[in-house]
This record gives C-alpha cells, sequence and structure tokens, in this order.
C-alpha cells in the first residue's frame, strides 16, 4: 500500500456487490444506453496519480483482488476470487478530488492518456487472473469495465455499506 512518506500513486475503492449494472455507452438518437452488468462480486473505483507507472499494476491487482471483503454464508470473509465473484472495474477521475475552498481541484491526477493505458493494463492483469483462477472459471463468473475519460452511470445493490479505500 502506500507508503506515508510519499504521495499515493493511484487510489482504490472496493465495493462488494449483490448486483451491479453500469452504463458504458449513453443513448444517441440512433441507439440504445449500453450496460454491462454483473452479478455477487466487486465493484473496483481505480484513479491513478501524476507519477503512477505500469510497475504499479501488479501490486494493484493482487491486493485487490485478494484482499478479503466478501462474506460467505458461514460468515468468513474470503477474496472475491475465492468466493468465487465476479468483478466490475470503473475509472474514477473523482477519486483524486482535493477539496480547496467549496469546489475540487484534480491537479494530481494522471494525464487522460497515460491514465488510460494504465487503466487498459489493470483490466487486462484483472481478466488474467479471473481466468487463471480455478474457482472463478469453474464458477463462470464474469470481469466487466467502464470506459475510461467517461461519465456512467451506474446501479448497485449491495446487502450494506461495506465500502473501503486502498491506496498504492
Amino acid at each position: 500500500m502506500a507508503d506515508s512518506s510519499r504521495s499515493p500513486l493511484a487510489r482504490s475503492v472496493l465495493q462488494q456487490c449483490l448486483h451491479a449494472k453500469l452504463q458504458v455507452k449513453p443513448a444517441e438518437p440512433d441507439s440504445e444506453a449500453e450496460w454491462v452488468e454483473i452479478n455477487r462480486g466487486l465493484v473496483i473505483y481505480i484513479c491513478f496519480f501524476k507519477g503512477a507507472s505500469e510497475e504499479i499494476i501488479p501490486k494493484m491487482v493482487k491486493t485487490l483482488l485478494n484482499v478479503k471483503l466478501s462474506e460467505t454464508e458461514s460468515g468468513k470473509y474470503v477474496s472475491v476470487l475465492d468466493l468465487p465473484g465476479s468483478i466490475l472495474i470503473i475509472p474514477q477521475a473523482t477519486l483524486g478530488g482535493k477539496l480547496k475552498g467549496r469546489s475540487m481541484q484534480y491537479h494530481y491526477n494522471i494525464e487522460k492518456e497515460i491514465g488510460m493505458e494504465l487503466y487498459s493494463q489493470f483490466v487486462a492483469q484483472c481478466e488474467r487472473e479471473l481466468t487463471a483462477n480455478t474457482k472463478c472459471a469453474e464458477a463462470d463468473v464474469v470481469l466487466k469495465h467502464g470506459t475510461y475519460g467517461n461519465r456512467q452511470v451506474l446501479k448497485i445493490d449491495t446487502n450494506g455499506p461495506f465500502t473501503h479505500m486502498v491506496e498504492f
């Protein structure tokens, strides 16, 4: 996780869910809105800051997919991979906001092109981890993700506000 002596390179918020649906393309005059959705699993909101590079991605993936946040029927907490559960990844630039006066500023966020590349690499590595996990493959869980740089509509059902922030 983030070393307290330096600024974080990335921030993630994790939210367990029973069902989540994300609009990845708004409706247009000639087409309907496009959505992706998952059933029980984990929603990962992610934001990269200036200075982040591809070296941080493996640590992020390993940490976020293995943190024990999902409660089993016996009351034990397990990772989304051990549940097994689906994953929805949402790029969330607003996680990099700092309050100045009564306005939010985003001076620490990474440049859009670099952030888009890191986001793409993060999604790809998460997909590889999910595919390589036997429990997930057998349970037919899925990984879905949002579109970097677009405002997106989210509908989520949870079994309680069980939200966590992790910095890298």
